[in-house]
């Protein structure tokens, strides 16, 4: 990839293997927002070159038909952690790096991370954490350019903390008028949370409408829910 920020048309992009658009360039700030504006996003293994994708299908979840089966529902009920926004994007970062349950390797390597970090600091990365008493037990992070927000990784340490901070991620959008939760790649845990497919033009059309949200600006403040 040339040094320029430009990135090919999203239809150049490959079937095969779906969604690859192009190769190469850093992992700069301007060029991941830039990236994630246009609905491409890096993901590749250590030792390799910079792959960015644009999937079609791509997995989104609706905000208002989050699915939260009886078991979830009454573990909800109980209430047994609280949940905070930025309080340590740094180490939900770290632990997603290395989640226990990830049988292979991960793609958010040292490279990745610090990228990931620089976008903190520059209020573009957002983290929802997951507390029991003062034990962090789970959370997610991903990328943030106003009123679309993309999931990157998740992990947890405890039952289902993943997934309280997946419902009150979702329940922080939804009351702003944010309709989804872009999550790139479906996989059985987002589907069994409502997680579908749509194509690539129907993304980047609920794209560009969440991105028109302007959102207050105490709202990726670090706070308890």
């Amino acid at each position: 990839m040339p040094e320029s920020l430009d990135f090919p048309p999203l239809c150049s992009a490959l079937t095969e293997p779906n969604g690859l658009l192009a190769i190469g360039g850093d992992l700069t700030s301007a060029r991941l927002v830039k990236a994630y504006q246009k609905g491409i996003f890096p993901w590749f293994n250590e030792g390799e070159e910079i792959l960015w994708w644009s999937p079609t299908p791509r997995a989104i979840i609706d905000v208002n038909l989050l699915r939260i089966n009886k078991t979830l529902k009454k573990f909800l009920k109980k209430n047994p952690y609280t949940v905070s926004v930025n309080n340590c994007f740094d180490r939900v970062l770290d632990y997603c790096a290395n989640a226990p349950f990830r049988k292979e390797g991960t793609w958010i390597v040292d490279e990745m991370k610090n990228a990931y970090k620089r976008l903190h600091q520059q209020g573009y990365a957002h983290s929802i954490e997951v507390w029991q008493d003062e034990q962090l037990v789970g959370g997610l992070y991903g990328i943030a350019i106003d009123g679309f927000f993309s999931g990157e990784s998740m992990f947890y340490l405890k039952p289902n903390a993943s997934k309280v901070a997946l419902v009150n991620l979702a329940q922080l959008l939804k009351f702003q008028g944010i309709d989804f939760i872009d999550c790139q790649i479906n996989n059985a845990f987002l589907q069994n949370m409502g997680a579908f497919e749509v194509t690539r033009e129907d993304f980047i059309k609920r794209q560009q409408l969440a991105k028109n949200i302007r959102l207050p600006s105490y709202f990726w403040q670090p706070r308890s829910l």
